[in-house]
């Protein structure tokens, strides 16, 4: 047993090594991309804008009508893990402005089209659903505590986010237990770090099979 636990160990580190080398050249070819297509975008904004405002002129926006509705339907069903996975639809849509969500913290439905940067990051302030929901769909994990949760265990919610690429961390007001992880459809009450259920909830989700869009950057948004 000692041994089949070292080898899945390996594979996992193994495995998040090489998702932060794929994040790193993903970086160096956005940032050559950037160069390149800059010179194309100021030669085309000149054209393209005159055609932009005649096209939005006679053009219905899907993203505004969805604004400021989840565009989510169904409930959650709690397994034998204690996982509790979103039975029915997580609208994709990108919207602006603030989205009502049926559940706090949201695990999926219309976002903000700017991603919250989560390559480890821990934030120290509350920040927007709409924008961490975007991150959820890149395969992030996104861990979430009130003040009700202990300082050990923020502490090292804290330090073992900071080691995992597609992953995140918030404090979080509105959510009914001390210390919540979310993933895209699927979420996890906690009431200790010390849990064996976090490390198996990183293990499973953290671009996990659930994931709209795999290998999606976690990098180049906001913070």
């Amino acid at each position: 047993m000692a041994t089949a636990k070292k080898s899945n160990n390996a594979e996992r580190k193994a495995r998040i090594e090489e998702m932060r080398r794929a994040e790193q050249a993903r970086e160096r070819r956005n940032r050559i991309l950037v160069i390149g297509a800059s010179v194309v975008v100021v030669a085309g904004l000149v054209v393209g804008g005159v055609v932009l405002v005649n096209s939005q002129s006679g053009k219905s926006d899907s993203a505004s009508d969805a604004k400021g509705s989840s565009g989510d339907s169904g409930h959650f069903t709690t397994g034998s893990d204690g996982v509790r996975t979103w039975t029915g639809k997580l609208s994709r849509t990108h919207v602006t402005g603030t989205v009502s969500y049926p559940m706090h913290p949201p695990v999926g439905g219309n976002h903000n089209p700017v991603w919250l940067n989560c390559n480890g990051n821990v934030y120290t302030k509350a920040v927007k659903d709409e924008n961490a929901v975007h991150a959820l769909e890149h395969g992030a994990v996104w861990v979430t505590y009130t003040d009700k949760a202990k300082k050990s265990d923020v502490d090292t919610l804290a330090a073992k986010v900071k080691q995992t690429p597609y992953s995140l961390m918030s404090p979080y007001t509105n959510q009914t237990s001390p210390i919540e992880l979310t993933a895209w459809g699927h979420q996890l009450s906690v009431t200790s770090a010390d849990d064996p259920k976090v490390g198996k909830f990183f293990e499973t989700y953290v671009q996990g099979k659930q994931t709209p869009e795999p290998g999606a950057s976690c990098t180049g948004g906001t913070m």
